[in-house]
């Protein structure tokens, strides 16, 4: 017994020496390590803003609390919200809006100021721990915000070093689009239109920051525009399939893991294999229109459910191609919101009502045993919906509006509203809503292909069911 006493001791002391030197030796890699993991154990979330039912910032952040999300990032830089999480433990990421990149790149003044007016007041009692450069700028298609993103980013590091300031992070996310090609993972390479004007000094600035690459990462996306070269099970993080990387021999599990290291080794062939990387945006629409299939409760849950046991995973999973990484992960996003544009999964990634009761459960800790949630309704969309669709107005919809959504829909082209002159055969009855039912669904039948949304900032809605009759027949559209 007094031997093992002895042999416990030499190995407790022997660790702890190997510690100590390690820390004596790298100081600087041992913090790097902690922080890392520090803030890949804290999974995050988008909160947006872009909803008229939307509860107040000190609402929301409660709520945030609430769910136990160790981390809130903003899409801008809101003194209330700021004011309010100096008194919580979140970190909190902070946002500059596309618009003001061109300005604060030209000049170090303006950039100081910005650091003076959006981060000085909080910081250090507002954790603030990412400062993120714009939002997905390939898609605002200006050359000029392309080429003054990464001068921007400089000169807010030069003013937050000026104010001593290290522990602030900087970065731009982009989305999937960045990579010209995808499939697989080893074959990945970014746009070559964006190499080099964009992805080369950026890598550069983050290699030398040593600050992260932020990927907006939407795994729903890839699945549903063809679902049937992946099975949804490999995108949801279920099941027993696997992909081999035919160049690598590398064994991928899941969807995210793919696209994860189609970024790694796109930035490994420009010549950075080392960046970190980040998960700024991912999670699963919780509903949508009829054509976007597998947008569900049951699918949105089982996603971040997932994601979230992975990414808090102890010690780190990291990916195949980096085992072991600890990956900074943000769900997105906190609220549905309904003054988004475009199709209906864009106003539907949720995982709160305004009101802050759940969509569906779920534990941002990680620690919740996934058979420990409450039983989802079942998916009826997982299918692509064969058969015909129509667009009407939202049942208790306000008639003022309705009646200006109306008078749009018949202006642009005199085909639209003619079924609706007097004596013609959808005349009858004589009602805004009945007027407004032909001519919206007319609209979006006729203009759908030019990107026109069964939507009119949430007067309407697309149905199954033939909202015409006998006598006046309503066009559809047939998927």
């Amino acid at each position: 017994m007094a031997l093992l006493g002895f042999f416990l001791f030499t190995l407790l002391v022997f660790s702890s020496s190997c510690c100590s030197a390690i820390w004596f030796q790298h100081p600087h890699r041992y913090i790097q390590r902690k922080t890392m993991l520090d803030l890949a154990s804290k999974i995050g979330i988008n909160y947006g803003r872009q909803g008229n039912n939307l509860p107040s910032p000190y609402q929301s952040i409660n709520f945030i609390k609430f769910i136990k999300a160790g981390h809130v990032k903003l899409y801008d830089a809101d003194p209330e919200s700021l004011t309010l999480l100096s008194q919580t433990n979140l970190y909190v990421t902070i946002a500059v809006p596309n618009h003001q990149i061109t300005s604060l790149s030209t000049n170090q003044t303006t950039a100081e100021d910005w650091v003076k007016n959006n981060i000085l007041p909080y910081y250090p009692h507002t954790q603030i721990r990412f400062v993120l450069v714009g939002n997905e700028i390939l898609s605002v298609r200006d050359t000029n915000i392309t080429a003054n993103v990464v001068p921007a980013m400089r000169k807010i590091v030069n003013s937050l070093r000026a104010h001593g300031i290290h522990n602030i992070k900087v970065g731009t996310p982009l989305a999937m689009d960045s990579l010209r090609s995808t499939f697989p993972p080893s074959n990945s390479t970014f746009r070559e239109d964006i190499a080099g004007q964009l992805i080369l000094p950026l890598l550069k600035f983050l290699n030398g920051t040593n600050s992260y690459f932020f990927i907006n990462l939407q795994p729903y996306f890839r699945w549903s525009r063809n679902p049937n070269n992946t099975m949804l099970d490999f995108a949801l993080f279920q099941g027993n399939s696997t992909y081999t990387d035919p160049h690598t021999g590398l064994v991928y599990h899941n969807l995210v893991d793919q696209m994860l290291d189609s970024v790694i080794f796109a930035m490994t062939k420009l010549g950075y294999p080392y960046i970190r990387i980040a998960i700024s945006e991912t999670g699963w629409p919780n509903s949508g229109d009829i054509h976007e299939t597998g947008a569900n409760v049951f699918n949105a849950a089982t996603y971040n459910r997932n994601l979230i046991k992975k990414m808090t995973a102890i010690p780190p999973i990291g990916t195949p191609a980096r085992p072991g990484s600890p990956i900074p992960t943000f769900i997105f996003s906190l609220f549905n919101e309904n003054q988004k544009p475009g199709s209906g999964t864009q106003r539907h990634w949720g995982i709160l009502h305004p009101d802050g009761t759940p969509i569906y459960d779920i534990d941002f800790t990680g620690q919740k045993p996934l058979t420990g949630f409450n039983p989802l309704p079942k998916p009826t969309n997982n299918v692509p919906y064969k058969g015909q669709v129509w667009c009407v107005p939202v049942e208790g919809v306000n008639e003022t509006e309705l009646e200006e959504a109306l008078r749009m829909a018949c202006a642009r082209s005199n085909t639209t509203c003619a079924a609706l002159a007097p004596g013609r055969e959808c005349y009858e009855p004589v009602s805004v809503y009945w007027h407004a039912s032909y001519a919206l669904n007319s609209y979006w039948a006729q203009f759908r292909t030019q990107n026109v949304q069964c939507y009119f900032n949430g007067l309407a809605h697309e149905t199954t069911t033939n909202p015409g009759n006998d006598r006046c027949k309503f066009p559809s559209v047939t998927l």
